[in-house]
């Protein structure tokens, strides 16, 4: 059984920061990625920022510039480094770890509640 547990979320002011932290333990098989996504209240959960096991990052439009997945040397976790937060960044922010070769899998954290607001 593979687990997953975010921490890191918050509340904070608009234009401050925060970093989100996400670590894997268990029977994990080669990881293919870990992602982060959010969602919003009465929204569809979207996709935030992904890096690859050779360390290739993507960003969402709306996060690219803002947010960073920076190089975290501890095994089976991954952080989200987020800047200039705005109200629109509020939301429920999720880990997802992609493993295994043949047949894929995908597992999620509960995640953990980022709040902007003055």
């Amino acid at each position: 059984q593979v687990q997953l547990v975010e921490s890191g979320g918050g509340l904070v002011q608009p234009g401050g920061s925060l970093r989100l932290s996400c670590a894997a333990s268990g029977s994990i098989s080669s990881i293919n990625y870990m992602a982060w996504y959010r969602q919003a209240p009465g929204k569809k959960r979207e996709w935030v920022a992904t890096i690859t096991e050779g360390g290739s990052r993507a960003y969402a439009d709306a996060v690219r510039g803002r947010f960073s997945i920076p190089r975290d040397d501890a095994k089976n976790t991954a952080s989200l480094r987020m800047n200039n937060l705005s109200p629109e960044d509020t939301a429920v922010y999720y880990c997802n770890l992609n493993t295994g070769i043949t047949s894929p899998k995908d597992y999620w954290g509960q995640g953990t509640q980022v709040t902007v607001s003055t």
